[in-house]
């Protein structure tokens, strides 16, 4: 298991290699700089300030320090926040955009396992045709359009819940944004577990605990429920990153202070260090989860940790 972990985290250094060098392109490659929009100066003080930044190099030079500051753990100076680095960033940032995430992945696992389950045992029934209407309607609707909906049906008409993060309870601004995230995840993960579901209900192991007089709770619970979760535990890894990407669009909508905001601002202020390492986080983040994945799969099946 260990040398499986291994390879694979040497195989993923070629792809988080090309992510790095396309991501370092396009960040260079869109119109304007850093320093644009500050107060006009004199071009030799605008001279000493791509200097003292090291942004006059030829573009290669300027990735090879890149690569090397990034083997030694260092992501840069930010070219905005003056007194930060990019890891002081990251570090104080991610914090509640995992919180967030995992708040979303917990409610999404929950309801989706649950909803698909039912539906399962309730093949064709009216039961499950609403549930999966309401599932395709998630998976339609994305997250841009699902979190000003909410915020205006529960938080501005119905003013049940607070509509922004700032000034309002610990507990009460976070319902909005995780619900937002979760909703297109449980839709996922509901159609998921239906699926699965049914075809290993079907199977022969089944039928002999139904002949031996368990009930349907009993069956579920200790035969179905484990080998229904391979498919659904290999959209984990996936999944999650989509939460934590597309917490971006979330925490710009509600005002969260998170790495989604960061991303986003830097993005305009063309604050290249911060967005590379940005991404070059999430990158590695993606290839992590995808490996916890894989190895989560050994520990459910042992057919699969045996091969």
């Amino acid at each position: 298991m260990l040398r499986y972990a291994l390879l694979r985290l040497l195989g993923a250094i070629p792809t988080l290699l090309l992510v790095i060098v396309l991501a370092f392109l396009m960040v260079h490659a869109a119109p304007g700089g850093p320093f644009d929009d500050e107060r006009a100066l004199p071009a030799e003080i605008e001279a000493n300030i791509a200097a003292a930044y090291q942004l006059d190099q030829p573009l290669p030079q300027q990735f090879l320090r890149y690569i090397s500051g990034l083997v030694r753990g260092d992501l840069g100076p930010s070219y905005r926040y003056r007194d930060l680095t990019v890891s002081d960033l990251i570090g104080g940032a991610f914090p509640l955009s995992l919180k967030l995430g995992a708040m979303a992945m917990l409610l999404a696992t929950v309801i989706g396992v649950g909803a698909g389950t039912l539906a399962a045992l309730r093949q064709n029934s009216l039961l499950d045709r609403a549930l999966m209407a309401m599932a395709m309607t998630g998976i339609s609707i994305p997250v841009f359009v699902i979190a000003p909906v909410l915020v205006l049906l529960l938080a501005v008409h119905l003013q049940w819940l607070p509509a922004g993060w700032s000034g309002t309870s610990a507990g009460g601004r976070f319902v909005l944004p995780v619900v937002s995230l979760a909703l297109p995840q449980i839709a996922y993960i509901a159609r998921l577990t239906r699926a699965s579901m049914i075809d290993v209900l079907a199977s022969d192991f089944i039928r002999t605990a139904r002949a031996q007089g368990l009930g349907t709770f009993t069956i579920v619970r200790l035969h179905a429920l484990k080998p229904a979760m391979l498919p659904v535990l290999s959209y984990m890894g996936p999944a999650i990153a989509a939460i934590l990407t597309g917490s971006v669009v979330v925490e710009e909508i509600f005002g969260i202070p998170g790495l989604g905001q960061h991303f986003v601002r830097g993005a305009l202020n063309r604050d290249y260090t911060l967005v590379l390492g940005i991404v070059v986080f999430y990158a590695a983040l993606v290839i992590l989860l995808n490996l916890v994945v894989d190895l989560l799969y050994g520990v459910i099946d042992p057919r699969i940790r045996q091969r």
